[in-house]
């Protein structure tokens, strides 16, 4: 077997491997012997026919896939590991056949989606904004508040009108054009007023109505909607207000957060609110300022980024969208038939996003071994320590427990966090 590579476009190479008349006959011999069980010919018992009887019966060619497979599978894998000092291949390969003869054997060509070089205008001297969130005594007190929300009581109210933040009991009847439409029909229908869960203005129309008044309102469909035959219309709903309910909540006392809330005091747990709150911000901070940074250097970088890293990108989209839906007790495929989305549609969605992850991702990987940024043992050995003292362990029991993909993730965390860092020091940071 002999093989030669050369470059080829969008970040593409063309691998052409020869396979000798010897190992091409090897090959078709065990292919026979693989797959003949799969054909019949009369006269003999299925998977029992010679292999000359099913070349002639089913043509020559009738064991070239699967030779192609065998010879392929046995020698690509070490290719690309003797390559690896000159490209990364980061998909599947798609295969050509370039030559088959009896004299020379096969001759097939895999071209390999690789990783592309970046070019980086520049990553030093950039103006680039940071971003600092602080929390303020209004957000802490609205924070504290959030625990009144589940120990709020439903009252009945019957003396004034419904408003903002009502839920309130209505039958509805829509049409368009005097049609009523699926979907446009309900009783007993719980709607909290201001959630947003209607149609826009729909909702802004109910309020100020009282127990057992009727009336039509008139809305437009965005659009956007997402029933083709509802896209901007104009529809009318027959309104009739069943009844109206209020929340009634306790109030925040020393007591109530004893009982609720794992502290003695107000004053201790609002001070457990803003630290929670604190640290959210601190996150938000530095994932955002991150975020800035990279796109400020994304700007400036070029790379002609191959098919297959996009569409692995989009995998993993689709995968964490699905996650967040089944969490919501919603399977992907009811969400896509709901939204009226082929999945080709559906992942057609993410591909800016994906496209700039994965630039991101490079422009990171380019940098890093530019500037040679590397995790020293030490640091890892912090790392873990501190990881282990969160979970109440030590180092060394941690350790025990600690595959080699779990130590590359810590080596990885802590080479990026040294990136960031180094990437803010060397370009103008500002905040508005």
């Amino acid at each position: 077997m002999d093989y030669k590579t050369a470059p080829a476009e969008k970040s593409t190479v063309k691998v052409t491997i020869t396979y000798s008349k010897d190992e091409w006959d090897e090959a078709i011999g065990k292919a026979y012997t693989r797959t003949r069980g799969k054909y019949s010919v009369p006269g003999f018992r299925k998977g029992k026919a010679p292999r000359p009887v099913l070349e002639n019966f089913y043509g020559k060619g009738v064991f070239f896939d699967e030779a192609f497979n065998i010879l392929f599978s046995a020698t690509y894998p070490d290719i690309i590991a003797k390559e690896k000092d000159n490209f990364t291949a980061v998909g599947d390969p798609s295969l050509s056949v370039d030559e088959i003869s009896d004299e020379n054997g096969v001759t097939l060509t895999a071209t390999v989606p690789v990783k592309p070089d970046v070019e980086i205008g520049s990553y030093k001297g950039l103006k680039i904004r940071s971003y600092e969130y602080n929390v303020t005594d209004e957000e802490v007190d609205k924070e504290a508040n959030r625990i009144l929300l589940s120990k709020a009581e439903d009252v009945a109210v019957s003396d004034r009108p419904c408003k903002n933040g009502d839920i309130v009991k209505i039958d509805f009847s829509g049409s368009v054009d005097g049609v009523k439409f699926p979907g446009g029909t309900a009783e007993d229908y719980d709607l909290e007023l201001g959630s947003g869960a209607f149609i826009p203005g729909f909702e802004e129309q109910v309020e100020g109505m009282s127990v057992g008044e009727e009336k039509n309102i008139t809305v437009k469909f965005p659009d956007d909607y997402q029933a083709d035959d509802l896209k901007g219309k104009e529809a009318v709903f027959e309104i009739k207000l069943k009844g109206i309910t209020e929340k009634k909540y306790p109030e925040l006392t020393d007591e109530f957060v004893k009982a609720n809330g794992g502290c003695e005091t107000v004053e201790e747990y609002k001070k457990k609110c803003r630290e929670r709150l604190e640290s959210r911000a601190a996150t938000r901070s530095v994932n955002e300022t991150e975020n800035s940074i990279l796109k400020a250097i994304c700007a400036t970088a070029k790379a002609e980024i191959p098919d297959a890293m996009v569409e692995q990108e989009i995998d993993k989209m689709v995968q964490d969208f699905s996650y967040r839906l089944m969490y919501q007790g919603v399977k992907l495929e009811d969400y896509l038939k709901y939204m009226g989305l082929t999945m080709e549609q559906f992942r057609s969605q993410f591909t800016g996003n994906a496209t700039e992850r994965v630039m991101s991702t490079l422009v990171i990987d380019k940098i890093v071994r530019t500037e040679n940024i590397k995790a020293e043992p030490e640091e890892v050995e912090a790392k873990i320590a501190e990881q282990a003292a969160s979970v109440g362990k030590t180092a060394e029991e941690y350790k025990k427990n600690l595959d080699p993909r779990q130590r590359e993730y810590i080596e990885s965390d802590i080479v990026v966090s040294k990136l960031f860092d180094f990437l803010k020091s060397n370009n103008e940071m500002y905040t508005e």
